[in-house]
């Protein structure tokens, strides 16, 4: 029997081992096809590897990546590994300001980038440690001092990079990468990965997901982000897996469509999107196809819970069989039919998201993780999802809950800490090497965990009464697809009330569906669109308790972006911001609300 290989010691030597099983195998791919096997994506690590060198960067050093999802990232980021630097991530959507703080809290010399970005980032690198602007694209523009194209980097370099140097040279406690999260706060903070953190968490998410070389799935999320990293570049260096790289998000149906993915994993919002574009594709189709839909979705949710327990009696089985011709074709239309692992997270789900994508036959399933974390660190197996939960930990990592109700959790994939800051470190991470996560939950009479909410977001009102208000916010948004976001306040005050931002995508398909007139739907105050928003809360009321319920809304006209003042780049509401900016518009409703009694 051939023994077991010793697991990798570093994403350089996983990597390696990638590369020597399945050189001629695709590794990257682009929604025009192939870009590079795994050999060819070899070569241009080695390539690259020199290049930077060459430039100077060494080992240790970071090296700032502001690139979108392209297989250019993948090589420049694992060129900069084997070198045994720590590359990092910039959000693309961020201001000069804010790339500039994180510049220079790196002290970074050397941002791999596309010509795109360059006015943002010269703007950005003054007065920070910055020398290079490499471009993988080319520029057209007269060469300026300091900006390159990638291309002419490598060739500038003298001597060739040998990959198999860096197994000697990169060792397991080194740095992988940095992550850059604020969470809702804003303040950014740059949390220390290492390669044997991310090798653990690599490992105990596998032995849930079970990944494998015949797997496919899409990077499309910011690769800043540790769900892109983790899920995305790590996972495709250790498994071996078809990576599609996909640089706009607009074109995710059309990507699906191609990629058909096996692994696919979200935030709420795009799953939301999902739903709402099948559902509007449904109420405009043939009356009768129309209704065959709705029965085999009937059925599929009548079933869901007992099919993913795998316990279906023989009745029940040829119901279902009856049903899933359909349903498959549904599953089709958005490019899911193959898939075989479902996920979403970054942000609460509602329960009713999930259990719509159960009944059309896919096991969706909520995780929760933190960058802290190197990934995920809470999911339910796929085959057992249980809307409302987060599932158990994965393998390695321990959960506890504290006496105020605090998740705490402990792993060999924590963090090694947040870079600069030991006393801030230290007050997450206690003396016993439990992460203090911020976020309230609670274990069920299963065993699965359920995230309350936040632990500073929660509100009291003047009664005393304690609320979560993600879950009032859930129940908001699952009464109606029109809403996008939902912000409940009512700490310290009598009753809540919230503001409500739309989803334009969804208000338009509304619209053309009902024939109201283009220009009338973002008149926020018209009646047809001021009608349906009262009309969801009063839905979303009817399931609240009596102190939860919503006794005054606004419909904000204001489009929040991602990585805006309200929203992160995950689609989270920064509620200190948006409390902040629209303060005058909340004391108005409260005196609307005293008003009305």
């Amino acid at each position: 029997m051939t023994p077991t290989p010793d697991p990798p010691a570093t994403l350089c030597e996983a990597f390696q081992r990638t590369v020597a099983a399945r050189p001629q195998e695709p590794a990257l791919l682009a929604l025009a096809g192939t870009a590079l096997t795994w050999a060819q994506y070899a070569e241009r690590v080695a390539s690259v590897a020199a290049a930077l060198r060459h430039l100077g960067v060494r080992r240790g050093e970071p090296v700032a990546l502001m690139l979108t999802n392209r297989p250019e990232f993948h090589v420049a980021d694992c060129a900069a590994l084997h070198l045994g630097a720590v590359p990092f991530s910039l959000y693309n959507s961020l201001p000069a300001d804010q790339i500039h703080d994180l510049l220079a809290n790196t002290a970074a010399r050397l941002v791999v980038t596309e010509r795109r970005f360059l006015p943002v980032l010269h703007a950005a690198a003054a007065g920070t440690s910055v020398r290079y602007l490499v471009t993988v694209d080319q520029v057209d523009q007269t060469p300026e001092e300091g900006v390159l194209t990638l291309e002419e980097a490598e060739a500038r370099a003298p001597r060739p990079f040998e990959l198999a140097a860096a197994l000697d040279c990169v060792g397991p406690d080194d740095l992988v990468t940095l992550i850059h999260t604020s969470g809702t706060t804003g303040r950014p903070k740059a949390v220390e990965i290492t390669h044997r953190a991310m090798l653990s968490q690599l490992s105990g998410s596998q032995q849930v997901l079970k990944v494998t070389d015949q797997d496919s799935h899409i990077s499309f999320l910011p690769a800043a982000h540790i769900a892109d990293r983790w899920g995305s570049h790590y996972t495709n260096l250790l498994c071996g897996t078809r990576l599609t790289c996909l640089d706009d998000i607009t074109r995710l149906s059309e990507a699906l469509a191609l990629v058909r993915p096996t692994l696919f994993g979200a935030v709420p919002s795009v799953w939301q999107r999902m739903r709402t574009t099948l559902e509007g594709a449904l109420a405009e189709a043939d009356p009768g196809l129309r209704a065959l839909a709705e029965e085999a979705l009937a059925t599929g949710r009548r079933h869901a819970p007992r099919r993913w327990k795998g316990v279906l009696t023989q009745a029940e089985r040829k119901e279902l069989d009856g049903a899933d011709a359909v349903l498959a074709e549904l599953r089709r239309r958005v490019g899911l039919d193959r898939a075989r692992v479902c996920i979403t997270g970054a942000a609460p789900a509602p329960e009713g998201l999930q259990e719509f994508f159960h009944a059309l036959g896919l096991p969706l399933t909520d995780a929760w993780g933190m960058s802290e974390l190197s990934g995920i660190a809470l999911i339910a197996p796929p085959g057992m999802p249980r809307p409302g939960t987060v599932g158990r930990p994965v393998p390695g990592a321990e959960i506890r809950i504290a006496d105020d109700g605090e998740l705490l959790v402990r792993a060999p994939f924590l963090m090694r800490g947040y870079r600069g800051e030991s006393e801030l470190t230290a007050r997450t991470i206690d003396a016993a090497g439990w992460l203090h996560t911020g976020d309230l939950a609670a274990v069920d009479a299963q065993g699965d965990i359920r995230i309350i909410d936040r632990k500073k977001d929660l509100i009291i009102n003047t009664g005393g009464q304690n609320m979560a208000p993600a879950r009032i916010e859930g129940v908001l948004r699952e009464s109606t697809p029109l809403i996008a976001h939902a912000v409940v306040i009512g700490d310290g005050r009598p009753y809540n009330v919230a503001l409500l931002v739309p989803d334009r995508e969804a208000v338009t398909a509304w619209a053309r569906r009902t024939g109201i007139a283009t220009a009338a739907p973002w008149d926020t105050h018209g009646a047809e669109l001021a009608a349906a928003f009262a009309g969801a809360v009063a839905d979303a009321n009817a399931r609240l308790s009596r102190a939860e319920r919503i006794r005054v809304h606004e419909v904000i006209a204001d489009e929040w972006a991602p990585g805006g003042p309200e929203l992160t780049v995950t689609l989270k509401v920064r509620r200190a911001a948006v409390t902040g900016r629209y303060a005058d518009l909340v004391e108005t409703l409260y005196r609307r609300g005293a008003a009305d009694r």
